[in-house]
């Protein structure tokens, strides 16, 4: 997502700029047909126009409101992972204890356990943020040039889950989530039975077994809720009527507001010929900042339909997952030479 002052209007009118050059091309093209050509018998009243353009709106502003619930939807459900990883965190540091063990003398390695289970979650949330940046096919605002021009990758593009991996799992446990279709299920199976063979070693008691059990049980709970929003899209038959909608208003609109401005000027020129004469050339500003408007409204909302695709609008779901690694491997007493670094935010874009 966008922070800091990049959001200025400034990098909005960058980011549309080749839109925006159609739309004044368009309407140059329109006034230079009415003012050389002498087409003033084709008009539209403006009485069609209006309907078009409420009923356009109308919807440009329910997708906007879908989409927006959507993004923030993802985003409260990552806040759950936030919260629940930090309750596990704190859950497995002070439930792993000696207290219930029947064989003191052959006790398991509690620090190791502590790091083992830490490590595996920081795994599943890897594998998690690896499967939210997976293509889909309805997935294409990130393909846009204007989103891909200045170069800037999420971390997942930039590695392999295999390779992000490897530092957080043991070899075993590695090649068996790897040959998992979902790789962020297989690795809460693992840790469930890691924390069922503590249970029956009297490293975890009996209660505290169950609390555990619940943290999994909630984070399975996150992970289909955060895979829905992935794999459902917003609905085809509102986003591409939408979209359809959108254009024919904008390729209408100057057979209603070229007449009108001609009109206005035969009104004025008596007064001011010269004016009057050239005042339908005025329409070509009035109609780029209208279709400017019209198109970015509908184009943020086509924007933020999925909020794990990777652009710089969506969910920053590897900036929240390195923020949680380093929390809880900073509770495990790691120094900072040993945790990794924040992702950066190129051009002020957090991923």
């Amino acid at each position: 997502m966008y922070t800091g002052k990049v959001y200025s209007l400034w990098q909005m009118v960058i980011w549309t700029r080749f839109e925006t050059l159609l739309f004044l091309f368009i309407s140059i093209l329109w006034v230079a047909a009415y003012y050389f050509l002498d087409l003033q018998w084709l008009r539209i009243p403006w009485t069609p126009m209006a309907l078009i353009g409420t009923a356009v709106a109308f919807i440009i502003g329910f997708q906007n409101n879908a989409v927006y619930g959507r993004i923030w939807e993802a985003r409260k459900i990552w806040g759950g992972i936030v919260n629940t990883s930090r309750t596990l965190g704190v859950f497995v540091q002070d439930m792993l204890t000696e207290e219930y063990m029947d064989n003191k003398s052959s006790q398991t390695d509690i620090p190791a356990a502590i790091r083992a289970i830490t490590y595996r979650h920081i795994a599943w949330m890897t594998a998690l943020r690896h499967a939210m940046r997976s293509s889909r096919t309805w997935e294409t605002t990130g393909k846009h040039r204007t989103n891909r021009e200045w170069g800037i990758r999420t971390p997942e593009e930039s590695s392999t889950l295999e390779a992000d991996l490897k530092g957080y799992l043991s070899e075993d446990d590695l090649s068996y989530a790897l040959s998992k279709s979902n790789v962020q299920t297989a690795i809460l199976y693992l840790q469930s039975h890691h924390l069922r063979a503590l249970k029956e070693n009297g490293v975890i008691w009996e209660f505290s077994f169950l609390e555990l059990e619940g943290i999994i049980q909630e984070l399975l709970t996150l992970q289909g809720q955060t895979e829905r929003i992935k794999n459902f899209p917003y609905p085809r038959q509102y986003a591409t009527l939408n979209h359809y909608f959108m254009w024919l208003l904008l390729m209408l609109l100057p057979m209603a507001l070229v007449p009108q401005f001609i009109d206005i000027g035969k009104d004025i020129a008596g007064s001011h010929p010269i004016q009057g004469a050239l005042f339908v050339w005025f329409t070509i500003p009035i109609y780029t900042a209208v279709a400017w408007m019209f198109h970015t409204m509908e184009r943020i909302g086509r924007t933020g339909e999925n909020p794990f695709e990777g652009t710089a609008n969506d969910v920053p779901i590897s900036t929240i997952s390195r923020g949680i690694e380093i929390d809880l491997r900073q509770n495990l007493g790691e120094s900072a030479e040993q945790m990794p670094e924040q992702f950066p935010s190129d051009y002020g874009v957090q991923f």
